[in-house]
């Protein structure tokens, strides 16, 4: 039987300002709440989640150590069982947020997720990735269901460095071509279903939004304002890409990016920067030359890297290929959505052409 099926956050809202409705949106779902906040911006955070919260909810907050790790993730169990939280609430970038939705999931609680960056899709699905101590991939943790709400205050993420905006367009654009590609190949989504049609039509939206207003929204940012390009870029890049990777499929681009994930020298760069350089050697692995440059012109204007020392390596070296190919390619894991057979070798020449 060939089941298909999509999959999306309980409510998203968006809107400059929008953390001030902390506990009005969030309150339905618990009156104490265990506040994850990222660790790089926990002072001014906590400020503003007491006044967002109100009366509604009782926020206890806890900076994230930085890494979202089985250790990290266990101590962030531990607390919200000695507070007695009946609600988790994630505020910052990735790592946090999943550390949130990890430890949401562990003590059986209803999840909230606030992201200060439009940095990655990670805000609306229902998967965290945990990494090793040493910032290496670990594992992908499939969780049960996606977070209750998503609450996206545009305002918060347009102050953010445009760096983070730029490197939430390379996740984005993973979306389309891994969802395609996990589309011809037959293969199935992270939790078993094949993508509905809808997924596939969010995919194609996502790199549509962004290939049209992704240059526009990083100049926007660069002043800190939330114009229609910039809210745009911050729903595909947020919503378009969680809903289109998640129910669409996710393949080679995540696979290479794990790869790098190997390499000491990639640890400073940001998931979307790796990710843009997965699915530039994807598109030459699979022979598609005219698609590649108009990819990598795409990615130049969006402050996106196009070769691999835009992601510190600068001494590629055989035995690093190497380390990079295999973990990309890895038995059983997601090079295998794609519709042709993915060597290691295949890998290594690809990533070569971009030096």
């Amino acid at each position: 039987m060939r089941i298909t099926g999509a999959r999306f956050p309980g409510r998203y809202i968006q809107a400059p300002g929008l953390l001030a409705r902390l506990g009005a949106e969030a309150g339905a779902l618990g009156r104490t709440a265990l506040c994850v906040l990222d660790g790089g911006l926990a002072g001014r955070l906590e400020r503003l989640v007491a006044e967002g919260a109100g009366e509604a909810l009782t926020a206890i907050c806890r900076t994230h150590g930085g890494e979202c790790s089985e250790a990290e993730i266990a101590a962030t169990v531990a607390e919200g069982r000695a507070a007695g939280a009946d609600l988790v609430i994630g505020i910052g970038g990735g790592k946090t947020l999943d550390t949130a939705k990890a430890a949401a999931h562990a003590l059986g609680l209803p999840t909230v997720v606030v992201p200060t960056i439009a940095a990655s899709d990670a805000p609306c699905s229902a998967l965290s990735v945990v990494y090793r101590e040493d910032g290496s991939v670990h594992y992908d943790l499939f969780l049960p269901r996606n977070p209750d709400l998503v609450l996206v205050d545009t305002r918060i993420i347009a102050e953010a460095p445009a760096r983070f905006l730029a490197a939430g367009i390379g996740d984005a654009l993973a979306t389309w071509y891994e969802a395609d590609s996990s589309r011809r190949a037959g293969a199935v989504n992270c939790w078993g279903t094949h993508g509905a049609r809808v997924a596939h039509e969010i995919a194609r939206l996502c790199r549509e939004v962004i290939f049209d207003h992704g240059a526009q929204a990083l100049a926007d940012c660069d002043r800190n304002a939330t114009t229609e390009a910039v809210e745009a870029v911050i729903e595909a890049n947020i919503l378009l890409s969680g809903a289109g990777f998640e129910s669409g499929g996710v393949a080679g681009a995540h696979a290479i990016h794990h790869g790098l994930c190997e390499l000491p020298d990639v640890h400073h760069h940001l998931h979307g920067e790796k990710v843009a350089i997965g699915v530039q050697a994807m598109l030459l692995i699979h022979g598609e030359d005219d698609e590649y440059r108009r990819v990598r012109a795409f990615c130049e204007s969006v402050r996106l890297p196009v070769r691999l020392s835009g992601i510190g390596i600068d001494d590629l070296t055989n035995e690093k290929l190497a380390k990079v190919a295999a973990r990309a390619c890895r038995p059983g894991d997601i090079m295998h959505n794609e519709p042709i057979r993915v060597t290691p070798a295949m890998v290594a020449d690809a990533l070569a052409r971009m030096v």
